[in-house]
């Protein structure tokens, strides 16, 4: 709104990427990991939540800092590779510990609880 507001655009890209990877991707982890509690507690799932929750800000803060050209710090690249590397052991996590059958034991038995 404040971006909107102020027609201050060259912020619009630390808007996006905190959009993106900070509700989309955790929303998204998130919904997976309700549904496959064992993905959630998984090392895997451990260290994409800390790398992700720590890599994002940091990496944002970079951005903000190099948009407005208040300086030129690494923060960009240190906070993105942090993500990354959350994001890709999210998705090794997701081969690991998702399974198709998990899906359908998961809904035969909140249906047997409904009953």
């Amino acid at each position: 709104m404040i971006i909107g507001i102020s027609q201050q655009f060259q912020l619009a890209t630390v808007h996006a990427h905190a959009n993106l990877l900070g509700w989309v991707s955790l929303a998204l982890s998130g919904i997976i990991y309700h549904l496959f509690p064992q993905a959630g507690a998984s090392a895997l799932g451990k260290w994409h939540f800390w790398l992700h929750n720590i890599g994002l800000p940091v990496m944002l803060v970079g951005l903000y800092v190099e948009v407005l050209e208040l300086a030129s710090l690494p923060l960009i690249q240190i906070g993105g590779t942090l993500a990354i590397l959350g994001i890709i052991l999210f998705m090794l996590n997701v081969f690991v510990h998702v399974k198709a059958d998990a899906v359908s034991s998961n809904r035969s038995s909140e249906r047997s609880l409904d009953q």
